[in-house]
Order: C-alpha cells, then structure tokens, then sequence
C-alpha cells in the first residue's frame, strides 16, 4: 500500500516544460532549479521529490524528447532514411546550437546525463541500423556496406555542420546527403 497522494503527472509536465525552456535560454550549464520551480509554478521541494538534480532533471526530458520522436519505417527504406535525416535536420535547426554544444558537453562531463543521451540515439540507432539492412536485402544499399557505419554517416555530417562550420541544415543537404551514401535513385 502506497502512501501519500499519487504524483500529478500535470505537475510533471509544467516542471519539463519550464525545464526545456530554461534549457534553451541558458543552456545546461545556466539551468536553474530555482528557476524552473518558478516558471513552473511549484515549490522546489515539489522537484526535487521527483528528481535530485539538474542532471536527473535533463534525463528525464531526454526522455521525454526520445518519447516524442517517433520513427516508423515504411515500405520505402530510401524514403525512410530520407525523411529520417530531414527530420532530425529540421529538429536541430530549430534547437539553439548553443543547446546542443551545452547537452554534448554536458553528456561528456556528467554519466547521467551521458547515459541519457546515448541512450536516446541507441534506441533511433537501431531502429535506423534496421531499416538499412532492410535497404540491403531490397539491393538499394551495397551488401558490403555496415548498417550501422551508414547511419553514422547519414547523422554525422548533420552535427559536424550545425557545431562546426555553421552551414545551414536544410532539406536539400538531408536528401544530397541520402543520394551520397546510397547513389541516387535508379529511373524504373
């Protein structure tokens, strides 16, 4: 028998939400609890009953990051890789890059929230890793080919773009990016 009142999963929600939001105005390294309790409208004690700390806090929106993008592979493996690198693509456009540099930093600095983060992309990974052996079996990607170095290759260059030479993530790379790992399209 449980005791007190069940967690109100609103509360938790509003708590994500302000945290996402103080994320991406101060990066990992600017969250404040403090801040997030407020913009939530809840007493730290309220957070901190549901996670101890910042870094428990960033997993459990990882997590919920991770929930919220889902991948369904269709018939079409091309289309399916296609419409994969656009997505993750546009989500990086629209995530501040100085979000993205805190997270990987704060990945490699903090386990938790390394863990967390892998644990995101090993997920997708896989997901992906399977629809390229599918690719294989459909003859669209070269028997030799790894499935999983084919997926790093597809992703790669869209975090080497977006934190190192600040080319734009646009819908066209993602599809040039598709065509250079797998050719282009054959005409029936």
């Amino acid at each position: 028998m449980s005791r007190g009142r069940p967690r109100d999963t609103a509360i938790e929600g509003r708590l994500l939400a302000a945290a996402a939001e103080e994320l991406r105005n101060g990066g990992y390294d600017g969250l404040s609890i403090d801040r997030v309790a407020e913009r939530a409208g809840v007493a730290k004690t309220t957070l901190y009953r549901r996670w101890a700390s910042k870094a428990e806090l960033v997993v459990a929106l990882i997590t919920t990051m991770r929930e919220e993008v889902p991948f369904e592979p269709s018939d079409d493996p091309r289309a399916d890789l296609t419409r994969l690198v656009s997505t993750i693509a546009a989500g990086l456009s629209s995530t501040p890059t100085s979000l993205i540099a805190d997270l990987a930093a704060a990945a490699a600095r903090d386990p938790r929230v390394g863990e967390s983060v892998r644990a995101l992309w090993s997920e997708r990974h896989r997901a992906v890793t399977a629809v390229v052996a599918k690719a294989q079996q459909a003859g669209v990607v070269l028997d030799h080919v790894a499935p999983a170095v084919l997926v790093d290759q597809l992703v790669g260059p869209l975090y080497y773009r977006l934190l190192v030479t600040g080319e734009p993530l646009t819908p066209e790379y993602a599809r040039t990016l598709v065509v250079s790992v797998l050719g282009p399209e054959e005409s029936p």
